[in-house]
């Protein structure tokens, strides 16, 4: 019954004024729909967090729902500085929020449909160069720190997955692992002949009984969270005067990197344990210097 009086209401929103629309609704669940008044009874703070226990069981980490959650309850006179990629990212997160009341029935059309994405402009973002990877490399006074540097440049996992991994997932003959992305999917991913010897030097030197692959340098030597490495990677950057180095510029890096030498965008993708080839081709901007060399090649 719920589904047809849905259905029925989709079909009139197209005839109706808001306030016809409005009427409608109301008569017809007061007719029908025997459980909606509990549901007009629930306070929009409640509805926020029924919202974010369902992206929570969909496999949101923390610090997606901690965004979501910040960004209803920001002040948004706070915004009117902000850029339009930001004030896009309100819009998304505000719209999936509504998407889902839709879903669940509790109100009857979003208001975020007519809401169309904000225009930004396409920044072609900076990766690693090769020389920067080996200042880092050359620069990194604890073990620890340059198995980190190796492994997020080989395999391109997110610093989430990075710090969520134990010793027991690591098969280091095989150079291999396994990661637990978003929405906890598993993937295999792979790295280099210098990730291998460098997460072996690390784990060699481990003297505690942490089973995380990642620890903290002092005692107790507990999982190395991810504002640790944040801070770790960006003061080495800073150090060596390179550009915004943080975790995320890795997975790009390596993206790019990979698609510069001729690996098929599709396997880029299932590295990197994305559902939509399009997300892997904003990660991935090909160098310009090789694109300038394939028109020599093809065009000159």
């Amino acid at each position: 019954m719920e589904e047809k009086i849905v259905k029925v209401l989709n079909v009139m929103s197209e005839y109706l004024s808001i306030a016809q629309m409005k009427k409608l609704q109301e008569v017809i669940l007061q007719t029908f729909a025997e459980n909606e008044a509990e549901k007009a009874e629930i306070a929009n703070d409640k509805f926020l967090e029924m919202f974010l226990d369902a992206k929570t069981i969909e496999g949101c980490s923390e610090r997606t729902i901690k965004y979501y959650r910040e960004t209803y309850l920001s002040d948004y006179q706070k915004l009117n500085n902000c850029s339009n990629v930001t004030i896009d990212n309100v819009r998304r997160n505000i719209s999936s929020f509504f998407s889902w009341l839709e879903e669940e029935d509790y109100i009857l059309k979003s208001p975020m449909r007519r809401i169309h994405k904000i225009k930004t402009k396409t920044v072609v973002k900076s990766v690693i160069s090769d020389e920067g990877i080996e200042k880092l490399r050359d620069n990194c006074n604890e073990k620890r720190d340059l198995a980190i540097i190796d492994l997020l440049y080989s395999t391109g996992i997110r610093v989430g997955e990075l710090v969520n991994l134990n010793i027991d997932d690591i098969d280091l003959e095989g150079r291999e692992c396994i990661v637990y992305g978003k929405g906890d999917k598993e993937r295999r991913v792979y790295f280099d002949a210098k990730a291998k010897v460098h997460l072996k030097d690390y784990i060699d030197t481990r003297t505690d009984k942490n089973k995380a692959l990642f620890v903290t340098l002092d005692a107790p030597h507990d999982r190395l969270k991810i504002s640790g490495v944040e801070i770790r990677l960006r003061k080495l950057g800073r150090k060596l005067s390179l550009e915004r180095i943080h975790p995320h510029k890795f997975r790009r890096s390596m993206a790019t990197r990979a698609i510069d030498k001729g690996m098929p965008i599709e396997q880029v993708q299932k590295i990197l344990g994305h559902s939509q080839i399009d997300t892997t081709m904003q990660y991935a901007m090909v160098n310009q210097n090789n694109v300038k060399t394939a028109h020599q090649k093809y065009l000159a």
